[in-house]
């Protein structure tokens, strides 16, 4: 449906830092990091599995300075093959700096199999790992 998705970060390290740990147990890894002329940096995330053609589906840009704000409504969420995915990220997520959202487990109003856990960044970004596997 999309090709890809940006958020805005104020500090690229420090959010390097967190999301490489938080995507780490579900497979995604930092696949391009760009320093552009203009001083803009960004970085992609994509699955271990993914080609060197295929396009990272997650970026960060930094805006430093910049007021970043999570819209309303607005959250980015990754697949966990199983539910112990769904716990190493929110794990990771806690220890890598980031703040519970919704602790892991069962989620029956959003489907009978339907299984996550939320966090909020570093910049305030939500973000969630579901699973819909019952193990």
């Amino acid at each position: 449906m999309f090709d890809h998705i940006s958020i805005g970060v104020t500090d690229l390290d420090r959010s390097l830092a967190f999301y490489e740990r938080v995507l780490a147990p579900l497979g995604i890894v930092r696949a391009v990091l760009y320093d552009e002329p203009t001083g803009t940096r960004s970085a992609g995330f994509g699955l271990a599995t993914d080609g060197p053609d295929d396009t990272p589906p997650f970026w960060l840009e930094e805006r430093k300075g910049a007021a970043i704000a999570c819209p309303p409504g607005m959250h980015v969420c990754f697949k966990a093959a199983e539910r112990a995915g769904v716990h190493a990220f929110h794990a990771a997520g806690l220890a890598a700096g980031g703040a519970c959202n919704g602790a892991p487990g069962p989620r029956p109003a959003y489907g009978p199999t339907y299984y996550a856990g939320f966090l909020t960044d570093p910049d305030g970004w939500r973000i969630e790992a579901v699973t819909f596997s019952a193990v």
